[in-house]
């Protein structure tokens, strides 16, 4: 039976994203939705990428941008370095990208452009790496980099009286425009959580692999998860994005 599968942010952990893709017995009859933040972080962006492409070709695959990738993107372009990027993952990146030919540093950078800004499936549930901050929805944000840079959406959601009834008059319009919503961006590692994590009708699916966390995927219909090893104990030699 095929499945729809919701994967977090990766950051570069190649070794993770292999191992919880294992976990979760994935076949090619499944669908996977990429939150985004494929890079930045480990040592393994360039494997990430590489894999994630080979997958596309396999079987039905979302692919989201994050803001990570937007970061990527303008590197890849000769833009000058961003040092705020280079200091939160970007540094990893440029190191994993050296060894590989112009050619497909090419590829990659095409496949990170096409990347989409959200995603929404026939049950109205929304894909967004970040959140969005227009009342109507993610169709009428005016900027649509805020759908990588976002996290009000889910500090809204953390934030609401779960006594509150969605017919309330101040129940948040944001969150009433779609049936669930799949984020990442934000860990919820930072609330003391270490699995994929719900509130009002939001789904953060970042579980802190950038940092000292794991990487998680879910089944959006059933809400079983499985979870890397946390992401130092795969790279126990390298930072990831907690700094030296």
């Amino acid at each position: 039976m095929s499945r729809t599968l919701v994967i977090g942010d990766i950051h570069g952990a190649y070794k993770a994203l292999v191992q919880v893709l294992e976990r979760a017995k994935i076949t090619e009859e499944d669908k996977l939705i990429f939150l985004g933040d494929y890079v930045d972080g480990w040592s393994g962006s360039v494997e990430v990428v590489r894999l994630l492409m080979e997958l596309n070709r396999k079987q039905e695959c979302v692919f989201l941008r994050g803001n990570h990738e937007s970061l990527t993107i303008d590197w890849m372009h000769g833009h000058n370095e961003n040092i705020q990027w280079l200091s939160h993952g970007g540094s990893a990146t440029v190191k994993s990208y050296e060894a590989i030919s112009i050619e497909e540093k090419a590829e990659h950078c095409s496949f990170l452009e096409d990347l989409l800004y959200y995603y929404i499936d026939n049950k109205n549930r929304l894909f967004v790496h970040g959140g969005f901050t227009n009342q109507r929805g993610v169709e009428a944000e005016f900027y649509k980099e805020y759908l990588t840079w976002d996290r009000t959406l889910w500090e809204m959601a953390l934030a609401i009286n779960p006594n509150l009834s969605v017919e309330d008059s101040m129940y948040p319009k944001r969150l009433k425009n779609y049936n669930e919503i799949f984020i990442g961006h934000t860990p919820v590692t930072y609330c003391g959580f270490t699995i994929p994590t719900k509130a009002a009708n939001v789904w953060n699916i970042d579980t802190g692999a950038a940092f000292y966390g794991k990487v998680s995927v879910m089944d959006v219909d059933t809400n079983e998860f499985w979870q890397s090893d946390s992401v130092v104990e795969l790279y126990p030699n390298e930072f990831g994005r907690n700094g030296k």
